[in-house]
């Protein structure tokens, strides 16, 4: 077949190269209202990766370590101002000071002092460790897609009883808003097993943590852009 034959070769409906590739497969989770809301496959269906989890947690826990531990070296501990007994004639072994390490209430070798554990995770690994938890959470049904609590006003009783009525009252909540506003702030800090966090500040930690991951549908397109390899910080 010559080149002009292959030209004209009719092209309509023929996928070309990489289409079957860069295809993802639709991810859907429920509706707090009982039907369906199609996900990013990019950020609701990327691969799980247990490692990714491992690191990003190890990190946020190590942030959270207050680090206020302190022993006292022979230089801090009280007392030993002069010394004890005479350099000789006394039998005893020589000794010039009774903050030493090698008596009882004295100094402290090489303690504990007060430091700061945290440690910077690069960002793509931060996004890829969340993209992984919330696809591992889709995946597992653990998603719920809302559209607005509705609060008048500051209510704990009117929280439980939409938490209710979307069958996320049971283990842990973890409420996923753009900008989650002082009403439903105030309604849930009593509440342990609730927890409300914005995009912006939103951990892979706090995603495997929760039984209930609730997303409001319009964070969706900004968790999209968070995630996304050539957005976020």
């Amino acid at each position: 077949m010559t080149v002009a034959e292959q030209e004209a070769l009719p092209t309509e409906g023929v996928p070309e190269a990489g289409d079957s590739a860069r295809r993802a497969t639709p991810v859907v989770a429920r509706d707090a209202e009982g039907g369906e809301v199609e996900l990013d496959p990019t950020v609701f269906g990327a691969p799980v990766k247990p490692g990714l989890h491992y690191d990003a947690v190890r990190q946020y826990m190590a942030g959270r370590r207050a680090g206020t531990h302190a022993t006292k070296n022979r230089a801090l501990v009280a007392g030993g101002g002069r010394k004890p007994w005479r350099q000789k004639g006394t039998g005893n072994a020589r000794v010039g000071s009774r903050r030493t390490p090698l008596w009882r209430g004295g100094g402290t070798v090489f303690g504990p002092q007060p430091r700061d554990y945290s440690y910077r995770l690069p960002g793509r690994m931060q996004r890829g460790a969340l993209r992984s938890a919330l696809s591992l959470c889709a995946t597992e049904g653990r998603l719920r897609v809302f559209e607005d609590f509705g609060l008048e006003g500051p209510s704990t009783r009117a929280v439980l009883r939409r938490l209710g009525e979307w069958d996320s009252a049971a283990g842990r909540v973890l409420i996923v808003e753009t900008a989650p506003s002082d009403d439903l702030y105030l309604s849930t800090r009593n509440l342990p097993a609730v927890e409300v966090v914005s995009v912006r500040a939103l951990h892979c930690y706090e995603v495997l943590k929760a039984k209930t991951v609730l997303i409001q549908r319009s964070a969706l397109a900004s968790l999209s852009e968070k995630l996304s390899e050539a957005g976020g910080r």
